[in-house]
């Protein structure tokens, strides 16, 4: 009896203690500082997302909740965002290593809402490359997480949103009725940023988390403690920008 017990206690304390949120943005080295409830629309809690159907699933749960400043960047500009556990000043405080995912970035229109609706795009996006997860590849790298603006993207004010998608408890359907609370864990977080330069595309994919991530998505619902060949992560291709 000693065994499982140690192995389900270990289990559960790496599920309840593993968590992420973000905690401030770069654009091309410059630091903004310290972006939670600035310009980062900061959730009460680190806890993930696990409801596809409710608002949380897009900005977390203060996502109706407006930040009074923004990130000022233009198009094709490098942008950093950096993540944490509890404590953002521990370089290694940042998630579990079993939570192995995918990570993703959206863009939408600037809305003092909570962001639903089929108005995002995704303007970046990592999975399992080079026979890393990306979310490894994040801890590895302090918490950093790159990406680049596109090159023709219209100024305007935005939010770009990016995910944690964390995979351990995927190997079980999100509505599972013999399994509750498997499923993946979604981390969101929304940034708000002013975007200037002379870019003309529109980002017009026209997503929505709540319709486009499901249950049967295999983005959503995959087993990464077998073998495997390739990942594809949930929601569309990459924009391109043009």
């Amino acid at each position: 009896m000693l065994l499982p017990t140690a192995f389900a206690l270990a289990t559960l304390a790496s599920t309840v203690t593993a968590h992420a949120t973000m905690f401030s943005a770069s654009v091309n080295g410059k630091d903004f500082g310290d972006g939670r409830n600035n310009y980062i629309r900061s959730p009460a809690t680190n806890d993930p997302v696990r409801d596809l159907s409710s608002p949380n699933l897009i900005c977390n749960t203060n996502g109706g909740k407006v930040a009074p400043n923004f990130v000022s960047a233009n198009p094709g500009d490098r942008i950093t965002f950096r993540w944490f556990h509890f404590n953002p000043n521990d370089p290694n405080d940042i998630i579990d290593p079993s939570h192995k995912g995918a990570i993703l970035t959206y863009i939408a229109p600037f809305t003092s809402g909570t962001g639903t609706g089929p108005v995002w795009t995704k303007i970046a996006q990592q999975g399992f490359e080079g026979g890393e997860w990306a979310t490894i590849k994040m801890r590895n790298n302090g918490g950093n997480v790159d990406f680049t603006l596109p090159k023709n993207l219209a100024p305007g004010q935005y939010l770009i949103r990016q995910e944690l998608l964390a995979l351990h408890m995927a190997d079980f359907k999100c509505n599972d009725p013999a399994n509750p609370g498997r499923g993946a864990e979604s981390y969101p977080s929304c940034v708000q940023f002013e975007i200037g330069g002379n870019g003309e595309a529109i980002p017009d994919q026209d997503f929505d988390f709540n319709r486009g991530y499901t249950c049967e998505n295999k983005g959503l619902f995959f087993n990464i403690h077998i073998p495997f060949e390739s990942y594809t992560p949930p929601g569309p291709p990459v924009w391109d920008g043009n």
